[in-house]
């Protein structure tokens, strides 16, 4: 039987994966909140790109200004990456398998901030 991550679990996971990103990234990375939700919204899947109609989880996302896109005055809100725990529990079949996936989802979001294109990244 399948046994996804509890929601502590899944935020433990979510601050492991922070902690071991290179520092020189991380260094990087300013204003930016790390959020964990159940499940995406309408509004997060109808923003996706669908290949040829086809629908997969979607695992995570990334809300804000890419770095390259800004101006010195825009006003700023924090930008926002959020993991989520539905769709990687069941993408998973295992727990060490849901640790890759949400690093994985974490640094691909990070890309998103950095300004990389889907294509850009390694998958």
């Amino acid at each position: 039987m399948h046994h996804g991550l509890t929601r502590a679990e899944f935020e433990r996971v979510v601050e492991d994966a922070l902690e071991s990103l290179p520092k020189r990234f991380a260094d990087l990375v300013e204003n930016v909140v790390i959020a964990v939700e159940d499940e995406p919204s309408h509004d997060d899947v109808a923003g996706l790109k669908h290949d040829a109609g086809v629908h997969s989880e979607l695992l995570g996302i990334y809300r804000g200004v890419p770095l390259m896109g800004r101006t010195h005055n825009m006003p700023m809100l924090p930008d926002k990456i959020v993991v989520f725990r539905g769709p990687i529990n069941r993408v998973v079949h295992t727990r060490h398998e849901a640790v890759e996936q949400v690093r994985a989802t974490v640094i691909h979001e990070f890309g998103h901030y950095f300004g990389l294109e889907d294509d850009e990244m390694p998958h």
